[in-house]
């Protein structure tokens, strides 16, 4: 069956689940709500088990929304985490009701009369989204209760118990995925729509990967000696599925188009997607990411940043931040010669709709001039309906071989083996159509404005290299939380360089005026030119009367190191006592 009739169908029968979904503290036990005659046959367990994929999948929006947390996002403001008096009060409450039902079904699977290979595989998925379920948990919070069964109303000791420490739950994580990994059949789902042993192992390399970082870098927790084990264990994943040879990266040999290819698919590309949320025309399963990337109104006229647009190489594989004059160029000039992921990430030169009419970075949906085009589509009516048909990834070939390359980095072991950078940052780079030599020496721009504290120049190659292969892919700002870069988004939103107010200009490189920037809106402004008003406020020119673009300028933005968890709520502080607050909140 399609899974995705297959999610639909099983949506009801979620429903019955949860339909009265409350606290565990107060619901009723699941086995007031199942009949007894369930967990009976292996049908019933992929029933059950398919409610997971209902619960823990984010929509096609979210997935990319996510990344307008990162630093190098700019949008109409920022959320007040980051610019405002956030506090334990604005904190949500978190919720269990995910966690009781993969425990219940952990619970109930194991009845003798279904085969064990199919007990097992259902076990694995739910172990999978148990880890998941933490993983996120402990992002959040750090130290958080574990629970490994359903409890009941009477488990006062269980229910009201205080946190337990972040090393004993990542650990059972571990134990959670490796289980996964061990049953979950490994046969290649080629709708990129189920759980497999290989998305199993995309997700343990993600996550080993954060652990281990993030213990490296945040000397507070006392964890750094245990750092390796974690990276060891996200090199080992990784490489079992590049040894598989299951996936590879997406290749026609056209590096103009096959990036984007991969974000614009109503299928997901099977040779690399391993996990999609998977939208599609004939089911009428759509999603609303055209319109939130063309809309003045609906969306939050995201954009890239400026300092983010610079980490782009040029397709000769030199970098374009060693140019003499390189932060100044004028938008044309700087998307000449570059990466071509870039022209395919953001509106550039030449870009056109699907009717065939010129489309340059559209300042009514962009206060940066670095207009998102990753996940959009071309054709024009989608800017207003919430019909986007182009599946979304969650994990792909490409995100496994970056886990690689960083971990080996980490680990001392990429700047010694030229055959891992040769998998892993060569091979993307090829694809991508940028020469893939090695680094002669670290990267001083991004030293400079990002890592001052990273020596090692492969290190660095492959943080740029993450970043822009998976930008708006929803990583970026776990990627900075791991690396303890939280102050980043402090950063300036900077858009392109302006040589004059009151200037028209050109920008996908037609010989016609797109934008001016000026201080009101001329009384008969010229057809096809937007006019950006440079306020003095929450808009203005680094140099008075020219210089970069800065919006929001009237912002303050601020990253304590607090901040790195989120505090527990109020509400969940007041039902139990002993949980504790984060430091600082």
């Amino acid at each position: 069956m399609n899974p995705i009739i297959r999610y639909s169908i099983f949506g009801l029968a979620a429903f019955a689940l949860s339909a009265c979904s409350k606290d565990f503290l107060d619901r009723e036990p699941f086995d007031k709500l199942v009949p007894n005659t369930f967990f009976t046959t292996e049908t019933d367990l992929q029933l059950y088990s398919n409610s997971f994929y209902q619960q823990f999948i984010p929509s096609g929006l979210a997935i990319v929304q996510a990344d307008e947390m990162g630093e190098y996002t700019s949008k109409n403001n920022s959320p007040k985490f980051i610019a405002g008096n956030f506090s334990a009060v604005d904190q949500g409450a978190w919720s269990w009701s995910k966690l009781r039902n993969i425990n219940y079904f952990l619970s109930k699977y194991n009845n003798p009369a279904i085969p064990e290979e199919a007990r097992m595989h259902y076990a694995g998925v739910a172990r999978f989204y148990r880890a998941l379920f933490y993983y996120d948990m402990v992002k959040d919070f750090g130290d958080v209760p574990w629970y490994s069964k359903p409890l009941a109303t009477d488990d006062k000791e269980l229910l009201y118990k205080g946190r337990d420490a972040r090393h004993v739950v990542m650990d059972s994580v571990l134990a959670d995925l490796d289980f996964a990994v061990a049953h979950i059949r490994d046969k290649k789902d080629n709708t990129a729509s189920m759980i497999t042993k290989w998305v199993a192992l995309g997700m343990k390399s993600r996550i080993c990967l954060f652990e281990g970082t993030y213990r490296k870098y945040h000397a507070e927790l006392n964890l750094s000696n245990t750092a390796d084990k974690w990276l060891t264990e996200a090199m080992h994943a990784a490489k079992e599925i590049m040894d598989s040879k299951q996936y590879a990266l997406h290749t026609t040999g056209d590096p103009h188009k096959d990036y984007r290819t991969l974000f614009t698919s109503e299928n997901p590309v099977a040779t690399e997607v391993m996990w999609a949320n998977v939208y599609n025309n004939a089911l009428k399963r759509w999603h609303e990411i055209t319109w939130k990337f063309n809309s003045a109104t609906f969306g939050a006229r995201w954009g890239l940043n400026k300092q983010f647009v610079n980490t782009y190489l040029n397709a000769d594989g030199s970098r374009f931040t060693d140019t003499p004059g390189f932060d100044e160029q004028l938008f044309v000039k700087e998307m000449e010669g570059r990466d071509p992921r870039l022209s395919q990430t953001v509106r550039g030169l030449g870009y056109k709709r699907s009717d065939g009419s010129a489309a340059p970075a559209n300042f009514g949906y962009t206060f940066t001039g670095y207009h998102i085009l990753k996940f959009s589509l071309d054709d024009k009516r989608l800017d207003g309906v919430t019909e986007s048909y182009n599946s979304v990834s969650m994990l792909r070939y490409g995100e496994v071989l970056l886990n690689y390359a960083e971990a080996a980095a980490e680990l001392g072991k990429l700047a010694g083996d030229a055959s891992i950078w040769n998998q892993t940052i060569g091979a993307l780079r090829t694809r991508a159509g940028v020469d893939p030599k090695q680094p002669v020496n670290a990267d001083a721009y991004l030293q400079q404005v990002y890592f001052p504290e990273v020596a090692d120049k492969f290190l660095l190659e492959v943080r740029r290299e993450r970043g822009i292969e998976l930008v708006y892919e929803g990583l970026r700002y776990d990627d900075l939380m791991r690396w303890k870069k939280g102050h980043l988004l402090e950063m300036p939103w900077k858009g392109i360089y302006v040589p004059a107010m009151d200037q028209e200009m050109d920008l996908d490189g037609n010989g016609t005026p797109d934008v001016s920037f000026v201080s009101k809106t001329p009384a008969n402004p010229k057809q096809g030119v937007s006019y950006f008003v440079v306020d003095g406020k929450a808009a203005k020119l680094t140099e008075g009367a020219k210089g970069h673009i800065i919006w929001r300028a009237d912002e303050i933005r601020k990253f304590d190191d607090k901040k790195y968890l989120k505090p527990i709520s109020n509400g969940d502080l007041v039902l139990n006592p002993d949980l504790r607050q984060n430091p600082g909140w």
